[in-house]
């Protein structure tokens, strides 16, 4: 049974703490369950804030990241040293501030000049590392941003990669920022245990007025924005702060 949820905080600050702890939370149940934890990471400014709290006090030491995985829901087509580069974020707001073994660290070789063949590369990863359910990776967290198109991953308006139906990953040309990216697909997205979805600030109200409307029961039937072709098999809940919530009708 699936479950949407809605969490509004009063700033970015509030929520990045209340993700955290719930970061932490699940990390510690998928730990003494399976031993790991499974997380795909998003880029963009409210994940970067998050993470630069995990490699804080108390999160820092008390999150066992000797037996946390990481992964990414998609990569910029360029160098892992680049400043575009989403693990290059990830790399400087926690993880280089972390005691974490480099082989449970999962970047996309997205710097392969074949996007299609570093795509596929990914998509063995995730088959090797995470572990299976409905013959699917399931990942214990999928951490995604919303752009102001309503894009989540590197899913985006208007691209073929929204009915990639049969691949763990996909390369996608995204035509408004001349750019190659590889993204997980909603069949990774939607097998997730739990799916975080991120917006901050006022620059998200209007995209949040249309996705969400009157509240987490607005999902078109026919979907109109990428975020809303999610379909959870498990757990999705929108971390929002009060200015990118301004426009919603009523919070649940």
């Amino acid at each position: 049974m699936h479950h949407t949820g809605l969490e509004v905080y009063a700033n970015a600050s509030a929520l990045c703490e209340a993700a955290a702890n719930r970061f932490m939370d699940l990390a510690e149940d998928a730990i003494t369950d399976q031993g790991e934890f499974h997380i795909a990471l998003a880029g963009g400014s409210t994940p970067r804030m998050l993470y630069s709290l995990l490699a804080l006090s108390p999160y820092k030491e008390k999150i066992k990241w000797q037996n946390v995985h990481f992964y990414f829901g998609d990569e910029r087509c360029v160098a892992p040293d680049h400043d575009d580069s989403n693990f290059k974020m990830a790399s400087e707001s926690l993880l280089s501030h972390i005691t974490i073994p480099e082989a449970n660290i999962h970047r996309i070789p997205a710097e392969l000049d074949d996007h299609d063949i570093a795509a596929q590369q990914y998509a063995e990863t995730l088959a090797h590392h995470v572990p299976c359910t409905y013959e699917l990776p399931m990942f214990d967290l999928i951490l995604l941003g919303i752009g102001p198109d309503g894009h989540i991953a590197s899913l985006f308006p208007g691209t073929s990669a929204l009915e990639e139906a049969d691949r763990l990953t996909t390369a996608v040309y995204v035509e408004k920022f001349d750019s190659w990216r590889i993204s997980l697909t909603y069949p990774v997205i939607n097998n997730a245990s739990h799916i975080i979805v991120f917006a901050s600030g006022a620059g998200k109200a209007e995209i949040l007025r249309s996705v969400l409307g009157d509240g987490v029961s607005n999902n078109a039937e026919t979907p109109l924005f990428p975020v809303q072709r999610i379909q959870p098999r498990a757990d999705m809940t929108w971390f929002v702060d009060a200015d990118a919530a301004k426009h919603i009708r009523k919070t649940v």
